[in-house]
């Protein structure tokens, strides 16, 4: 009798997830994909018990979780670990890790390389890659070898330099030609679902319309196959500014800053623990305690 492995790899779903195929399928009926991005247990916990169908480890974590000024920073070793957590929290989204900068660049052997961490030791579902160009024979490699990918075109914070800063792509014919032909050759490599960041709306609306894969908006209008918001911007817990695409669907950072006041504020007044807060011994192991610890001061007094 065999039995299925703790951490499948993305071609052996573990009982109740979500099946890759299922997205395409969405996308044929319409139905629309939810994503979001976490980057620990409880909250890859709480993500499933919403009813989200993809969670991305997203790079977004050197800013929101690390405090680094950009994603640039993110490293292999923190991705992986982030990603292990995650994937032990959640049980029926898809996980998929972003693979950070500096991780799929220089080769399509490093690419692979680092996915197959992703897969093994983090237990991923598969991996996110931004761009397209260079991106498309790296994708290539990953899904020859079983790792499903997805892809990440228009804002790509990795290259947001080159890119002139944080703005919107596509914005002329010849740039948004462009996003259209890397999307078709992503599809062609074998991405599973595509990314699009920052796109103006009608673009967003013909590459959707175009590729039967489906495509996740974020900032790209209401005609992508799927949206995903970053964590701590939806919940109101990031301090820097929120892109203009953000929809804040909470402010819990001013709730627990209050919350931690309250409790700094009881320890220091002496009304924190209580009563209730506090274990009991049994009286008879108390009075002999008492009684032990009396002469043993006793003890120590006679010696001085």
């Amino acid at each position: 009798m065999t039995t299925r492995p703790r951490n499948p790899g993305p071609n052996t779903p573990a009982p109740g997830k979500l099946p890759l195929p299922e997205l395409e399928e969405l996308k044929r009926r319409g139905e629309k994909i939810v994503m979001v991005t976490a980057y620990d247990a409880p909250s890859g916990r709480i993500a499933d018990a919403a009813g989200v169908d993809i969670i991305l480890v997203g790079d977004s974590a050197a800013m929101v979780v690390l405090g680094y000024d950009s994603t640039v920073p993110a490293s292999m070793d923190e991705m992986t670990m982030l990603t292990r957590a995650v994937t032990r929290g959640a049980r029926r989204p898809l996980v998929i890790a972003d693979m950070p900068f500096g991780s799929f660049q220089i080769s399509d052997e490093d690419a692979l390389t680092n996915a197959i961490r992703f897969v093994k030791e983090a237990g991923a579902d598969g991996v996110k890659l931004e761009g397209g160009g260079p991106s498309i024979s790296r994708v290539r490699a990953l899904v020859g070898a079983g790792i499903p990918v997805m892809g990440h075109i228009g804002l790509t914070p990795q290259s947001a330099t080159m890119l002139g800063g944080f703005k919107a792509q596509g914005r002329t014919v010849e740039k948004a030609q462009q996003l259209l032909a890397d999307a078709r050759e992503l599809e062609a490599a074998g991405c599973f679902a595509l990314v699009l960041e920052a796109v103006p709306a009608p673009v967003a609306r013909r590459i959707t319309s175009t590729l039967s894969i489906p495509t996740i908006g974020i900032g790209a209008g209401a005609d992508c196959d799927g949206q995903v918001l970053v964590w701590h911007d939806l919940l109101g817990l990031y301090a820097g500014r929120a892109p203009r695409f953000v929809k804040q669907y909470a402010n819990l950072a001013p709730e627990i800053t209050e919350a931690l006041e309250r409790f700094v504020a009881d320890v220091r007044s002496g009304a924190f623990p209580e009563e209730q807060h506090t274990y009991a011994m049994p009286a008879d192991e108390l009075a002999v305690f008492s009684e032990a610890s009396a002469e043993g001061v006793e003890h120590a007094h006679g010696d001085r």
